[in-house]
């Protein structure tokens, strides 16, 4: 069986070839034999016109097949250049949104009275038992265990180990950690220590002192860790029960763990083995 294609093909060829015997059977013909010229051009003018409706037909899809591919080359080359364009377009915004982190830091770090240092977020615990974080700056610079991490947005946590290019921080949500705080707009005094889900709890508050939802907390730079007056979180909920001496407070933390990224480290601080907060 023929295919479609050879079928047509086989057409126009015989098309072809009876149009070119016909014309040459006409040209044959005596000039003065004008009953025999007129009936050879009655044969040959049908398949004439056959032949040449089929070459127009075929260069036409020829030239449109070729349009086609030329549109098709002009539409991947296009896509390349957008492609291109959208990347060249995430690294400027990236860098934008880098630059805008940096200068925040530094506008932060001016505010800090003491020696900060600068590090990059390289990596985070998976363990759902620890929140920490691992930094690209050790003791090769200045970092030591115990020195605190910080950021314009408030209190990130404390160092707990130190190699020579690397050191480990243990964040504020973790329950192994403790911040010395106090209420802003009270000066009320507790313990900031994590808890559950990224959040924290304010222990040791006692029930005379007002406290309520909104009010933020501050470190009070008692713990002889964190310099006084950095923002630690904002109490979310405010527990008073019949029984008990304390307040139940839970707090936020105003740092977002989950995108934190540059952080940093107050120096200059003395050098202490790593332990909880009672």
């Amino acid at each position: 069986m023929f295919s479609k294609k050879a079928v047509i093909l086989l057409g126009l060829i015989a098309l072809f070839v009876v149009s070119i015997v016909a014309l040459t059977v006409s040209s044959r013909m005596h000039p003065t034999s004008h009953g025999i010229g007129q009936g050879g051009i009655a044969v040959v003018g049908p398949f004439q016109q056959a032949f040449t409706q089929s070459v127009r037909f075929v260069r036409g899809l020829w030239e449109h097949y070729f349009f086609l591919v030329t549109v098709a080359h002009e539409n991947e080359e296009l896509r390349r250049e957008l492609a291109r364009s959208q990347e060249m377009n995430h690294r400027y915004r990236e860098l934008e949104m880098a630059n805008q982190r940096l200068r925040k830091l530094l506008h932060f770090r001016e505010a800090i009275p003491r020696q900060v240092l600068s590090a990059q977020v390289i990596g985070k615990d998976p363990s759902p038992w620890f929140k920490t974080v691992m930094i690209d700056k050790g003791r090769a610079d200045g970092v030591d265990v115990g020195y605190p991490v910080v950021v314009p947005e408030g209190v990130v946590g404390q160092v707990t180990d130190a190699s020579t290019h690397y050191a480990k921080v243990l964040l504020i949500i973790d329950k192994n950690n403790a911040v010395d705080g106090l209420v802003q707009r009270t000066r009320a005094r507790g313990i900031i220590q994590g808890a559950a889900e990224g959040r924290c709890t304010f222990k040791y508050a006692l029930r005379k002192h007002d406290i309520e939802v909104g009010d933020t907390i501050i470190s009070s730079g008692l713990d002889g860790v964190f310099p006084k007056g950095l923002r630690v979180g904002r109490v979310l909920e405010v527990i008073k029960r019949d029984a008990g001496i304390f307040q139940e407070i839970e707090v936020v933390p105003f740092v977002d763990f989950e995108t934190l990224e540059e952080v940093l480290v107050v120096l200059n601080m003395p050098a202490r083995e790593y332990g909880a907060h009672p």
